[in-house]
């Protein structure tokens, strides 16, 4: 097990301990932390998972590939720790993991 915890922009902490494997967005929606839409369902064709990675954790990730990058693109709220938490899997080595979550996804 892994801890992951979502900031919501309005500063309401979720603190949530998960099995690996599974991607951020996942673990969002299967324990409603509100602010992930998730439109597309995972699969990188939206960008309403949307996240903010904690800067103290960029480096552990891998770096988002073309698509993603388009995806991303495609947000006016992007920033440089923006990240699609669909493409992020839950690994031991993200265990402590923080992400703020943006005040709308769009």
């Amino acid at each position: 097990m892994i801890k992951v915890t979502f900031i919501e922009h309005s500063g309401d902490v979720h603190e949530i301990e998960t099995e690996t494997g599974s991607s951020l967005m996942e673990v969002a929606m299967n324990n409603d932390v509100p602010g992930i839409d998730a439109d597309c369902g995972g699969g990188c064709s939206c960008a309403t998972c949307h996240v903010y990675v904690d800067s103290a954790w960029l480096d552990k990730l891998s770096p988002p590939d073309a698509m993603e990058e388009s995806m991303l693109g495609l947000n006016t709220m992007r920033e440089e720790n923006s990240r699609l938490s669909c493409q992020i899997d839950t690994s031991d080595e993200l265990n402590g993991l923080v992400v703020n979550l943006p005040e709308f996804q769009g």
